[in-house]
């Protein structure tokens, strides 16, 4: 887990905006970029689970290939 360094700006004492440096915002797009991908794979994973497994020489066949 990477180090935050975030300033606050604040609006009537509530905190409005959060700052960040551009290297610990660039960590944490490339950090969330990964979750994405990796939930994109659990999902597609999940959809393929239920699907037929063919051999390539099962494929030849349906194909009528040699």
């Amino acid at each position: 887990m990477i180090e935050l360094h975030t300033q606050f700006i604040t609006k009537n004492g509530k905190k409005e905006f959060a700052v960040l440096p551009y290297d610990e915002f660039l960590k944490l797009q490339e950090m969330l970029e990964d979750l994405e991908n990796l939930r994109d794979l659990r999902l597609a994973e999940e959809e393929d689970r239920d699907s037929p497994d063919y051999s390539l020489e099962e494929v030849k066949a349906m194909l009528d290939i040699s």
